[in-house]
Protein backbone atom coordinates (compact mmCIF):
# COMPACT_ATOMS: atom_id res chain seq x y z
CA UNK A 1 0.00 0.00 0.00
CA UNK A 2 2.53 2.44 0.71
CA UNK A 3 4.00 2.28 -2.76
CA UNK A 4 1.01 2.71 -4.76
CA UNK A 5 0.52 6.08 -2.15
CA UNK A 6 4.50 6.98 -3.14
CA UNK A 7 3.31 6.39 -7.20
CA UNK A 8 -0.15 8.42 -6.43
CA UNK A 9 1.78 11.15 -5.02
CA UNK A 10 4.58 11.56 -7.53
CA UNK A 11 2.00 11.87 -9.90
CA UNK A 12 0.07 14.24 -8.62
CA UNK A 13 3.29 16.14 -8.07
CA UNK A 14 3.95 15.85 -11.66
CA UNK A 15 0.90 17.95 -12.31
CA UNK A 16 0.34 15.13 -15.19
CA UNK A 17 -3.52 13.85 -15.32
CA UNK A 18 -3.85 10.77 -13.89
CA UNK A 19 -4.69 9.22 -17.60
CA UNK A 20 -1.74 10.53 -19.24
CA UNK A 21 0.57 8.60 -20.94
CA UNK A 22 3.82 9.15 -22.69
CA UNK A 23 4.80 7.28 -25.26
CA UNK A 24 7.99 7.48 -27.99
CA UNK A 25 6.82 8.55 -31.57
CA UNK A 26 8.51 8.85 -34.96
CA UNK A 27 7.35 10.37 -38.00
CA UNK A 28 4.98 7.66 -39.75
CA UNK A 29 7.36 7.79 -43.17
CA UNK A 30 10.36 6.51 -40.76
CA UNK A 31 11.57 3.18 -41.27
CA UNK A 32 12.50 2.55 -38.06
CA UNK A 33 10.91 -0.61 -36.45
CA UNK A 34 10.27 -0.37 -32.55
CA UNK A 35 13.03 0.21 -30.49
CA UNK A 36 13.42 -1.34 -27.01
CA UNK A 37 13.80 0.51 -23.72
CA UNK A 38 17.67 0.41 -23.94
CA UNK A 39 17.87 2.00 -26.79
CA UNK A 40 15.14 4.76 -26.20
CA UNK A 41 17.47 5.56 -23.47
CA UNK A 42 20.79 5.45 -25.17
CA UNK A 43 19.12 7.77 -27.86
CA UNK A 44 17.53 10.46 -24.70
CA UNK A 45 20.62 10.60 -23.18
CA UNK A 46 23.22 10.68 -25.70
CA UNK A 47 24.60 7.57 -26.34
CA UNK A 48 23.31 6.55 -29.45
CA UNK A 49 23.46 9.02 -32.80
CA UNK A 50 22.38 7.11 -35.11
CA UNK A 51 19.42 4.88 -35.76
CA UNK A 52 18.89 1.32 -36.68
CA UNK A 53 18.53 2.19 -40.11
CA UNK A 54 21.91 4.67 -40.40
CA UNK A 55 19.93 7.91 -40.13
CA UNK A 56 20.98 9.96 -37.37
CA UNK A 57 18.76 10.13 -34.42
CA UNK A 58 17.37 13.25 -33.73
CA UNK A 59 15.71 13.23 -30.14
CA UNK A 60 13.24 16.05 -29.26
CA UNK A 61 12.27 17.05 -25.53
CA UNK A 62 8.96 18.59 -24.45
CA UNK A 63 9.28 22.22 -23.30
CA UNK A 64 11.56 22.33 -19.89
CA UNK A 65 8.03 22.98 -17.90
CA UNK A 66 5.88 20.10 -19.30
CA UNK A 67 4.99 17.54 -16.80
CA UNK A 68 5.18 15.11 -19.27
CA UNK A 69 8.90 15.52 -19.66
CA UNK A 70 9.15 14.87 -16.11
CA UNK A 71 7.05 11.80 -16.29
CA UNK A 72 8.78 10.31 -19.28
CA UNK A 73 12.59 10.68 -17.51
CA UNK A 74 10.63 9.38 -14.67
CA UNK A 75 9.21 6.24 -16.01
CA UNK A 76 12.24 5.97 -18.59
CA UNK A 77 15.21 6.00 -16.12
CA UNK A 78 14.13 7.30 -12.46
CA UNK A 79 14.93 10.38 -12.64
CA UNK A 80 13.95 13.99 -12.20
CA UNK A 81 13.98 16.76 -14.85
CA UNK A 82 16.52 18.44 -12.33
CA UNK A 83 19.00 15.41 -12.10
CA UNK A 84 18.51 15.27 -16.21
CA UNK A 85 19.16 19.00 -16.54
CA UNK A 86 22.18 18.30 -14.43
CA UNK A 87 23.13 15.45 -16.48
CA UNK A 88 23.27 17.54 -19.63
CA UNK A 89 24.83 19.85 -17.94
CA UNK A 90 27.97 18.08 -17.28
CA UNK A 91 28.14 16.26 -20.80
CA UNK A 92 27.74 19.43 -23.08
CA UNK A 93 30.57 21.04 -20.74
CA UNK A 94 32.49 17.92 -21.40
CA UNK A 95 31.77 18.15 -25.15
CA UNK A 96 30.47 14.27 -25.14
CA UNK A 97 26.91 14.39 -26.14
CA UNK A 98 24.48 16.78 -27.23
CA UNK A 99 21.29 16.96 -25.56
CA UNK A 100 17.75 16.47 -27.35
CA UNK A 101 16.43 19.45 -29.56
CA UNK A 102 14.67 21.63 -26.73
CA UNK A 103 10.80 22.59 -28.31
CA UNK A 104 9.56 25.97 -26.98
CA UNK A 105 6.01 24.35 -26.65
CA UNK A 106 4.18 21.10 -26.64
CA UNK A 107 2.97 21.92 -30.46
CA UNK A 108 6.38 22.44 -31.61
CA UNK A 109 7.32 18.84 -30.60
CA UNK A 110 5.55 17.33 -33.46
CA UNK A 111 5.99 19.65 -36.06
CA UNK A 112 9.91 18.79 -35.54
CA UNK A 113 9.00 15.73 -35.35
CA UNK A 114 7.31 15.55 -39.18
CA UNK A 115 9.95 18.06 -40.54
CA UNK A 116 13.12 16.88 -39.09
CA UNK A 117 14.73 13.37 -40.83
CA UNK A 118 15.65 10.83 -37.98
CA UNK A 119 13.70 12.74 -35.17
CA UNK A 120 12.49 11.14 -32.21
CA UNK A 121 10.19 12.43 -29.76
CA UNK A 122 8.02 11.52 -26.95
CA UNK A 123 4.03 12.35 -26.74
CA UNK A 124 0.92 11.73 -24.75
CA UNK A 125 -0.53 8.78 -26.37
CA UNK A 126 -3.61 10.59 -26.76
CA UNK A 127 -1.71 13.24 -29.45
CA UNK A 128 -1.24 9.75 -31.96
CA UNK A 129 -2.67 10.28 -34.67
CA UNK A 130 -1.80 8.54 -38.39
CA UNK A 131 1.46 11.45 -38.71
CA UNK A 132 3.30 9.24 -36.33
CA UNK A 133 4.17 5.68 -35.29
CA UNK A 134 4.46 4.25 -31.84
CA UNK A 135 7.83 2.89 -31.61
CA UNK A 136 8.06 2.33 -27.73
CA UNK A 137 5.59 2.21 -25.18
CA UNK A 138 5.85 1.83 -21.17
CA UNK A 139 4.19 -1.10 -19.41
CA UNK A 140 0.12 -0.27 -19.10
CA UNK A 141 0.26 1.90 -16.21
CA UNK A 142 -2.39 -0.62 -14.28
CA UNK A 143 0.33 -3.62 -14.94
CA UNK A 144 3.09 -1.10 -13.38
CA UNK A 145 0.51 -0.49 -10.18
CA UNK A 146 0.06 -4.23 -9.93
CA UNK A 147 3.63 -4.94 -9.64
CA UNK A 148 4.60 -2.32 -7.23
CA UNK A 149 2.63 -3.52 -4.75
CA UNK A 150 4.06 -5.63 -2.13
Amino acid sequence: MPTRLFLLLLLLASGLPAHAEPVVVMAARQTSERLSREEVTNIFLGRYRALASGLPAQPIDQPPSSPLRGAFYQLLVNKDTASINAYWSRLHFSGKATPPLQASEESEVIRQLLNIPGAIAYVDRKQVDERMRIVFEFMPRATRESRAEP
